[in-house]
């Protein structure tokens, strides 16, 4: 059974940073691609990071130059640097795990099959 926890959101100022953490428990296989969705009030769920097995990332045009995603094997944690935030960032954030996603929608929240509760980031003008 996977679980996955995020921690690290808050309410910062535009222009501020945070860092997203999520914990991984239980199996991961080494071929699984994790990721970070949001959603906003009255908005579907959007992509915003991907990371797949090999490290590679994929970003949604909104948030390339300013977030990062990466993942510390070792401590079986993911993360989210978020810099020059934005009061349109503000939404939950969730982070999802999927065995394999299909070659093309890495950012599709329906081809993740585990997912965290969520953590709340604000961002005021």
């Amino acid at each position: 059974q996977v679980q996955l926890v995020e921690s690290g959101g808050g309410s910062v100022q535009a222009g501020g940073s945070l860092r997203l953490s999520c914990a991984i428990s239980g199996y991961i296989h080494s071929t699984y691609s994790m990721g970070w969705f949001r959603q906003a009030p009255g908005k579907e769920r959007e992509g915003v990071a991907v990371i797949d097995y090999g490290g590679s990332t994929t970003y949604t045009d909104s948030v390339k130059g300013r977030f990062t995603i990466s993942k510390d094997n070792a401590k079986n944690t993911l993360y989210l640097q978020m810099n020059s935030l934005k009061p349109e960032d503000t939404a939950m954030y969730y982070c999802a795990a999927v065995r394999r996603v299909r070659v093309g929608y890495p950012l599709l929240s329906k081809e993740y099959n585990y997912w965290g509760q969520g953590t709340q980031v604000s961002v005021s003008s």
